[in-house]
C-alpha cells in the first residue's frame, strides 16, 4: 500500500498492489527402474507445489526406446537388442508457472536399465541305455552380467527324471522297461532375474532311454558227430533300432 504526501505535507489518496513470490518448481524424486527388454515403461512426475502448473522437462543419456529429451510424463517401449544391461540416465527438471511467469527448478536423476531378453543356449537331444546314469545337463546362456536362472519341465517321468525343476540336471538312472526307446521331451526357460524376472523363449530337447539289449535264448541243439548244423539266427523282443550278437 502507497500513501502519496506533498512536500507541504498534504496526503494524497493512497493505493495498492501486489507483489507474489512463486514457490520454486520442484519435482519429486523418482525412484530408479530396472525393465525387460519389449515392456511398457512408464514415468509420472509429480511435485509438492499447488496452485500454478508445473510442467517437466527431461533428457536421457542413450536412446533405449523413449528419445533423447521429452515433456511431460515418460512412455515408451524399452529395448535392449544386446546380451548385456543397457542403462540410461535421465535428468527432469520441472517449471512452475503462476501468472504468467515461469520458474525453473532443480533437477531430479534417475536410471531406467533395460536388461537383454533371456536366452539359454540349446542343447543337444541325449540318448542314454536302460540302467545308465546321465551326466549332468548345464544350461548356459549368451547374456553378459546379470543372472539367468532356469527352470525345466519333463513329459515323461518313466525315465527316471523329475516331471519339473529350476538350474541345471542333475545325473539320474536312466530306466526303460519296455522294448522300444523311450523318449522324454524337456523344455528350459530361461529368466533373466533383475528387479523384475524377464522370461525369455523356452528350448526343447530330447532324452531318449534305449531298452536293454534282449536276446531270445534258442532251443539246445543236439547233432550227431560229422553233421553240419542248421544257421542258427538269434532274434530279438526289441522292436527298434539295431541289435547286434
Amino acid at each position: 500500500t502507497v500513501t502519496p504526501t506533498s512536500a507541504d505535507g498534504c496526503i494524497g489518496s493512497p493505493f495498492s498492489f501486489t507483489i507474489t513470490v512463486n514457490p520454486t518448481a520442484q519435482v519429486e524424486p523418482v525412484a530408479s527402474q530396472v525393465v525387460c527388454n519389449g515392456d511398457l515403461t512408464t514415468v509420472d512426475f509429480a511435485t509438492d507445489n499447488t496452485v500454478g502448473t508445473t510442467t517437466y522437462a527431461w533428457t536421457s543419456s542413450s536412446d533405449l526406446g523413449s528419445g533423447l529429451s521429452g515433456i511431460g510424463n515418460i512412455s515408451f517401449t524399452a529395448v535392449n537388442t544386446t546380451t548385456d544391461l543397457l542403462v540410461s540416465t535421465f535428468t527432469v527438471t520441472p517449471t512452475f508457472t503462476n501468472a504468467g511467469v515461469s520458474c525453473v527448478g532443480p533437477g531430479e536423476t534417475f536410471t531406467i536399465t533395460v536388461t537383454p531378453t533371456a536366452q539359454v543356449v540349446e542343447v543337444e537331444d541325449i540318448v542314454l541305455c536302460n540302467g545308465g546314469d546321465s551326466t549332468e545337463v548345464v544350461f548356459t546362456t549368451e547374456n553378459q552380467n546379470g543372472t539367468t536362472l532356469y527352470t525345466w519341465t519333463n513329459n515323461d517321468t518313466s525315465i527316471g527324471l523329475a516331471a519339473s525343476g529350476t538350474g541345471n540336471i542333475a545325473s539320474f538312472n536312466a530306466t526303460n522297461t519296455t522294448t522300444s526307446p523311450v523318449t522324454a521331451t524337456v523344455t528350459v526357460t530361461p529368466v533373466f532375474d533383475g528387479a523384475n524376472d524377464c522370461v525369455g523363449d523356452s528350448q526343447v530337447f530330447n532324452i531318449t532311454v534305449n531298452p536293454s539289449a534282449q536276446v531270445n535264448t534258442p532251443d539246445d541243439i543236439f547233432i550227431c558227430n560229422g553233421d553240419v548244423t542248421n544257421e542258427i539266427i538269434f532274434s530279438t523282443l526289441n522292436n527298434v533300432g539295431t541289435t547286434t550278437y
